[in-house]
């Protein structure tokens, strides 16, 4: 694959795009990167705007149980469920996509067919998992187009999704885990494409252009 242009320009598909107001504290963080893309996304809990949106991203930083009562309480749950258009989980927010959480026995969206599992901690692996990791691709696909065989980004996670048919790329802390995940028009991200220079900004205009 080619070297990340983080600075190439995105593509008229991405001239509508909402951050969903889940509560997570990367949100700011998340909407300055899109900046830097060129895209200027609103933060919303309307589900009007969430639903005439050309992109939707779900960021996240927190627990889950918390960030699936705040949706509850907005309104938001069947709302997110019922999307059609390209929808994005960072972080929390793609651990949310999913079926269930061990974090607090919680369920989640059911939009990704897993379940959450808390990082084992061992000799050499602590958890939480900090810091810059390899992704490994595990399936072609339009979100990865670009990225290097040898790309790396930055993690700050203690819960992660196992391997599975949904996995496009993982990485490995102790074990395997899933770091891109797709099924049908929803993806997730486990790590931070915000905090992961150049690969990260290569990773969202890829689903800027989807």
């Amino acid at each position: 694959m080619s070297t990340p242009d983080a600075g190439a320009g995105t593509s008229a598909s991405s001239a509508s795009v909402v951050l969903v107001d889940a509560g997570g504290t990367n949100i700011g963080s998340v909407r300055y990167a899109l900046q830097r893309l060129g895209v200027d996304a609103p933060l919303t809990s309307d589900p009007a705007a969430i639903r005439a949106a050309g992109k939707v991203i779900l960021p996240g930083v927190g627990a889950a149980g918390p960030a699936m009562a705040r949706l509850r309480t907005l309104g938001l749950v069947e709302v997110l469920r019922g999307l059609t258009q390209p929808v994005l989980g960072v972080c929390l927010g793609m651990q949310l996509l999913c079926a269930r959480s061990e974090e607090g026995e919680v369920d989640c969206l059911g939009l990704i067919p897993a379940v959450v599992r808390r990082l084992q901690p061992a000799p050499g692996v602590r958890v939480p998992h900090m810091g810059w990791n390899r992704l490994q691709t595990c399936s072609e696909h339009p979100l990865l187009d670009g990225i290097a065989a040898d790309a790396q980004v930055y993690f700050v996670h203690s819960y992660a999704v196992p391997p599975g048919d949904y996995t496009l790329a993982s990485a490995e802390h102790g074990a395997p885990f899933s770091a891109v995940v797709a099924r049908g028009n929803f993806f997730g991200m486990q790590f931070h494409p915000e905090r992961s220079s150049a690969v990260g900004a290569r990773l969202l205009r890829n689903f800027l252009a989807l």
